[in-house]
């Protein structure tokens, strides 16, 4: 493996997760594989931004560590476009704000890039639950609530339709051939819990390179905190209600055929099998089976109705969204770039 360059990126929005931040960033900064570049992209909160560059101050001459401020609406596919248009790293990788990567975690990023065809590379998530074990009526299978990989995805390094966003990396020419993330699908901090940000990407950056490759590595290992709010039975139905508005809006950028592909197998095999576990658990005696079953069947009862409704509002035109190229900053002096924007 020759030696590669990877900027990270991580978007922050609130200082209620102040020591996530420190936690996220410092997780970073001890990878086996250094990173180039760290950029911490503000979204519209001047007091944070003001407070993150006085934090890492120090770093800011040698460009280790740059704090940015969201140049575009608010929102967390305008912060990451942001950090793109100025990354100085060959590749571009993406942490969640709440969460801390094992050691390796670029290392093997980096690995999969090995086939000048693979254009993206994502890893494995896992829940750090706030009460220090899961919920026992919380299915496995639906842990994409909470950001994390849940049961239905196949193990080890296969190719994916898509990676998901708060743990993956794309090689930089990725935005240069499909552009950056459509402003409008995903999240906008704790206002908004909708998601598929990375799905669109990931199908238009296919439709553009036909060739491309994505993967998923699941060696690259990030733990996710999961805070006690979403351990909630109504954040659950919340988030999967979201989830639906959001693949219609998918659905509408890039056609029902691919945006759909990779939930019909999920809802016709992995979720009824998810089901069936949960009703024989209950049948003997284990704590949650009746639970997690009922979960499954609301969950997509629930993200069911939110996709119709999304279909409902973009044939009506009540929903928009924007997919724009991403505008390459000039990389300049590490001195000369490390101040807060």
């Amino acid at each position: 493996m020759t030696e590669r360059h990877f900027s990270v990126v991580i978007c922050v929005y609130t200082e209620d997760r102040w020591e996530d931040i420190l936690a996220a960033v410092s997780s970073v900064r001890t990878q086996s594989l250094p990173a180039l570049e760290t950029l911490l992209v503000v979204d519209h909160n001047e007091r944070l931004l003001d407070r993150l560059a006085k934090e890492f101050e120090e770093y800011a001459a040698s460009g280790e560590v740059r704090v940015l401020a969201n140049a575009g609406p608010r929102g967390l596919s305008a912060g990451r476009n942001t950090a793109i248009s100025v990354a100085r790293g060959e590749f571009v990788a993406f942490l969640d704000d709440d969460a801390v990567a094992e050691r390796d975690w670029l290392r093997h990023f980096a690995e999969g890039y090995d086939d000048p065809r693979v254009m993206a590379v994502g890893g494995r998530t896992m829940p750090a639950w706030a009460s220090g074990r899961r919920p026992a009526w919380f299915p496995e299978e639906f842990d994409w609530i909470v950001g994390c990989t849940y049961r239905g995805l196949p193990p080890g390094r296969v190719e994916v339709r898509n990676v998901l966003g708060g743990n993956a990396s794309f090689r930089t020419s990725a935005f240069d051939a499909a552009g950056g993330f459509a402003t409008g699908i995903g999240r906008d901090g704790d206002k908004r819990p909708l998601g598929c940000e990375e799905t669109e990407l990931c199908i238009r950056l296919s439709k553009a390179l036909p060739d491309a490759v994505l993967l998923i590595d699941d060696r690259s290992v990030i733990h996710h905190r999961v805070p006690a709010a979403r351990e909630r039975f109504g954040y659950f139905r919340t988030r999967a209600y979201a989830e639906g508005l959001s693949k219609a809006l998918v659905a509408r950028s890039v056609g029902s055929g691919k945006g759909l592909e990779s939930e019909r197998r999920y809802t016709t095999r992995v979720l009824p099998a998810g089901v069936v576990r949960g009703v024989r658990d209950a049948v003997l005696g284990r704590a949650g089976g009746a639970g997690r079953a009922g979960a499954i069947v609301t969950g997509v009862a629930v993200a069911t109705g939110g996709y119709l409704l999304g279909t409902v509002r973009a044939l009506r035109g009540g929903v928009t969204f924007a997919v724009a190229p991403i505008e390459r900053v000039p990389a300049t002096e590490p001195d000369q770039e490390g101040e807060a924007a």
